[in-house]
């Protein structure tokens, strides 16, 4: 019988399992033959220490991931990164992470606006019944640190040609003062409260 798959706010002890987050990132990229933001052992690591970051653990294996990023002086958050283990495909992981990452979000930055690029279609999906909806470019943040993670992407010259305006992937806007969506199940909330509060963290 194969172990529950736990999902859970990332901590410094999960720095362990950066090479393999980073490689199933690319792995699924070129697959799908998509693009995607580049990331860092470093970039990643941080996420992991400063609580910004979800982890899915079958046991000791890596199952799943995503990450949160503030834009613009926090008015702007992004849930990003998200990605599920080939071995654990079909299990309905990446829902329970964007779950976590959408309430962890929400939890440390009530006010501020999340979205999300993606070109993924199962994204859309969990975005928009979360609230999200789609909209152009120049409603996302315009902080210059958040377009620069767009380098890496193989479809980053269109980006450049287009004047950032728009590209491959679509934008995805949850504003808390406009939208409503489904509510994420109340035991992430409280486990998101319970964790945040043992490491100190204000929210």
């Amino acid at each position: 019988m194969q172990e529950e798959i736990i999902v859970r706010v990332a901590d410094a002890s999960d720095e362990k399992y950066v090479n393999i987050i980073l490689d199933t990132i690319r792995d699924a990229a070129r697959r799908r033959g998509t693009g995607i933001a580049e990331r860092t052992y470093d970039y990643v690591a941080t996420k992991m220490k400063e609580s910004k970051a979800i982890m899915a653990l079958c046991g000791d294996k890596f199952a799943g991931f995503s990450y949160i990023e503030t834009w613009g002086n926090k008015h702007y958050v992004t849930t990003s990164g998200l990605i599920v283990h080939p071995d654990f495909l079909g299990q309905g992981i990446a829902k329970r992470i964007k779950d976590y990452t959408f309430t962890l979000a929400r939890v440390r930055w009530p006010k501020a606006k999340i979205f999300s690029l993606t070109s993924g279609d199962a994204v859309m999906k969990m975005n928009t019944r979360l609230g999200y909806v789609p909209v152009s470019y120049n409603q996302l943040t315009d902080d210059d640190a958040f377009w620069r993670g767009c380098e890496g992407c193989c479809n980053h010259d269109i980006l450049v040609a287009k004047e950032r305006k728009f590209c491959i992937c679509t934008g995805m806007l949850y504003d808390p003062e406009m939208h409503t969506g489904e509510p994420t199940p109340i035991e992430v909330f409280q486990d998101i409260i319970r964790t945040l509060t043992l490491r100190g963290i204000a929210f």
